[in-house]
């Protein structure tokens, strides 16, 4: 049987789940499927090339994002998409650092071609609406790749600071982090793309064009 496209990109996605992006090899990625290394070219010129097949389909696997209908909920409607990427690159072990290592596809910037257009009937200049877009995703990427390290950090190293150590040199950051709690969960997640929209609001608000 021929060796399909779409089956090594599949099992480059389980294998990425088993090992993380540090492990997977073409080596490897050419033993689950019982061939020799070489045979991959045939489907891709080199790794990069896999990892943004990888990368796209990722992506694919989650739901087509939502039309933008009423102007007037667009605050609502990014925070929504932003929360389903959060979630997309939360669905592969090392998702986060996969999408960052990669290159968009053409899928990627008809998407954020349209997202742009949308913004722009809510009352954005393109470029305050491009700048507001790249800001909420840089942010969700780097929330997401914060979240998995932290997973992997996890019994490497259980031992916890004194607190009353802490207490005593850091008092306002002590405080503040005992207000907003978990740093990667979903109350801080919410509120850092809170701030993020609160300034595109602003923006928008002030009504200039964008500087």
């Amino acid at each position: 049987m021929a060796l399909e496209k779409g089956t090594i990109v599949a099992t480059a996605l389980r294998l990425l789940d088993e090992v993380g992006l540090d492990g997977l090899t073409l080596r490897r990625l050419a033993t689950e499927l019982g061939v020799q290394a070489p045979a991959l070219y045939w489907h891709f010129k080199n790794k990069q090339q896999l990892l943004d097949a990888m990368a796209a389909a990722m992506a694919a696997e989650h739901e087509a994002r939502p039309v933008l209908t009423d102007p007037a909920l667009w605050r609502e409607w990014v925070a929504d998409n932003a929360r389903r990427d959060r979630a997309m690159l939360n669905s592969r072990r090392d998702g986060a650092r996969l999408a960052a290592g990669t290159r968009p596809s053409p899928e990627m910037f008809a998407l954020v071609e349209r997202a742009v257009e949308a913004l722009e009937r809510a009352g954005f200049t393109a470029v305050d609406a491009a700048r507001g877009l790249i800001t909420v995703s840089g942010y969700v990427a780097g929330f997401v790749l914060e979240e998995q390290a932290d997973r992997t950090r996890r019994g490497v190293d259980e031992s916890m600071p004194d607190m009353a150590d802490f207490q005593a040199r850091y008092p306002r950051l002590m405080a503040a982090l005992t207000e907003a709690g978990d740093p990667q969960g979903e109350q801080s997640f919410e509120a850092g793309l809170a701030l993020i929209l609160d300034g595109m609001r602003a923006r928008l608000s002030s009504g200039h064009a964008a500087n």
